[in-house]
């Protein structure tokens, strides 16, 4: 049996694309996903598991289930405006809930983590393209929950 990943944010845009890369090169990608704002019709290469990352218990008895060996982690609210407006739930999905994978991990004992952040870490730039060097200088609640 080829090896399990699991995809935070699978029933999204970019995971999704994530999971079909994976299922082409012969990994088993299982989405874990809230539908928040992912869609369930968009998980086709892997199984799927509904679940809040805020939920070690549940991230756990997953990452058990499924013999996970390594995570891609998509799953965040990503709307700067509605950052800005309500920054507190951004912290609490964004920035908790990756606190809470961390510790599934480690109560798991994986240590593979593909972490996606976003250019909003960056501010505005000085120049393009933006290198992974440049000064990171978010200007709001989602480019700081993504540092």
């Amino acid at each position: 049996m080829s090896q399990s990943i699991l995809v935070t944010g699978g029933a999204g845009y970019v995971g999704s694309h994530a999971c079909k890369a994976l299922a082409e090169a012969g990994y088993r990608p299982v989405v874990y996903d809230n539908l928040s704002r992912g869609h369930r019709e968009a998980v086709r290469w892997g199984p799927f598991v509904e679940g809040d990352l805020r939920d070690t218990a549940g991230l756990v008895v997953t990452l058990a289930d499924y013999n996970i060996k390594g995570i891609m982690h998509f799953a965040a609210l990503a709307y700067v405006g509605e950052s800005v407006k309500d920054p507190e739930v951004y912290y609490r999905n964004n920035v908790a809930g990756t606190l809470a994978l961390l510790e599934a991990m480690r109560q798991s004992a994986i240590s593979i983590l593909v972490f996606s952040s976003t250019c909003a870490v960056y501010g505005i730039p000085d120049q393009l393209p933006i290198a992974e060097t440049t000064a990171k200088a978010p200007l709001n609640p989602y480019g700081e929950t993504k540092f």
